[in-house]
């Protein structure tokens, strides 16, 4: 079943009733709002003038939604997490940390190389080069010692976009504040199916930031921010003015969840591969497989 993203740009108050999100508006005549809690995925609130009942917020964590809050500048900075997110959750998290260096070298050279080759593909489907980028993603060498990452990002980012002095950078021009809205969207759906797979999003496998409580979610998403700049990519080649990250354009980017990729040979939504990406990882903290399944672009 694919779970709902629903977002609040207005004022609302946000309740609870016989299992269903119930929302009511400050607004004298404007009608009340239900949507069953099962069906929630993520929930985006965006205005200052929320307010969240103790038991909405609740029943959305037992149902494992991810709820996102976001900052003066509307990107999302929060993401509320249960405190058990799976049965063997203290086992699964031994696992992990007991993880050792060559095993996690693995892990991260399999992310670069499933990244990259994605990376290839989008700039193929786009007529643009990249042969080289194809090359790097069979040349990345355990731990990528050679930082075949970055060097692919460079060469991706100088090519991707039609843009007149675009460079990726988080606070340069558009359409990098498209992007950064959209990878904060994924960063929430990676850091959502990490915890339910028993997992510790802040332990990484490459990242090790202290101050990063998501450096596993910022390991595992990389293969899949591809979905967001194809989505990035398509809004800019549409014309649509980008400099104000309006309602339209988080609408647009709010799809995210729901993104058609393929993974094992077969097609499902964004959010449904991301827990069978994160369900793999944890198989390889258990030692039960030494494979991580990535989607692959197409």
């Amino acid at each position: 079943m694919i779970k709902r993203t629903i977002f609040f740009a207005n004022p609302a108050y946000l309740s609870t009733k016989n299992e269903q999100l119930v929302v009511s508006f400050p607004e004298e005549g404007k009608e009340e709002k239900r949507v069953p809690i099962e069906d929630i995925g993520m929930l985006v609130l965006e205005n200052p003038q929320i307010t969240l009942t103790n038991g909405l917020i609740t029943k959305l964590i037992q149902n494992k939604a991810a709820v996102v809050n976001c900052d003066k500048q509307h990107l999302p900075c929060s993401i509320l997490q249960p405190l058990v997110g799976h049965t063997e959750q203290t086992e699964r998290f031994r696992n992990q940390l007991n993880a050792s260096l060559p095993l996690k070298k693995n892990l991260w050279q399999q992310t670069v190389s499933a990244k990259i080759s994605n990376q290839a593909m989008h700039l193929f489907r786009r007529g643009k080069e990249h042969k080289k980028l194809a090359r790097w993603a069979t040349e990345v060498k355990s731990g990528d010692t050679e930082n075949h990452e970055a060097i692919a990002a460079a060469f991706y980012w100088q090519n991707i976009f039609d843009v007149k002095g675009f460079s990726r950078y988080q606070k340069g021009i558009p359409p990098n504040n498209l992007l950064n809205y959209g990878y904060a969207i994924l960063r929430a759906i990676t850091a959502r199916a990490l915890i339910g797979s028993g997992m510790l999003p802040g332990v990484g496998i490459f990242h090790r930031n202290k101050y990063n409580a998501f450096c596993l979610a910022d390991d595992i998403m990389e293969p899949y921010r591809i979905y967001v700049d194809e989505l990035v990519y398509e809004i800019v080649e549409s014309g649509e003015k980008l400099e104000e990250l309006n309602t339209f354009l988080k609408a647009e980017l709010l799809k995210i969840p729901a993104i058609d990729v393929v993974i094992d040979d077969k097609v499902s939504p964004l959010m449904v591969a991301m827990s069978r990406t994160t369900n793999s990882l944890q198989e390889c903290f258990a030692g039960m497989s030494r494979k991580i399944l990535y989607p692959v672009y197409e």
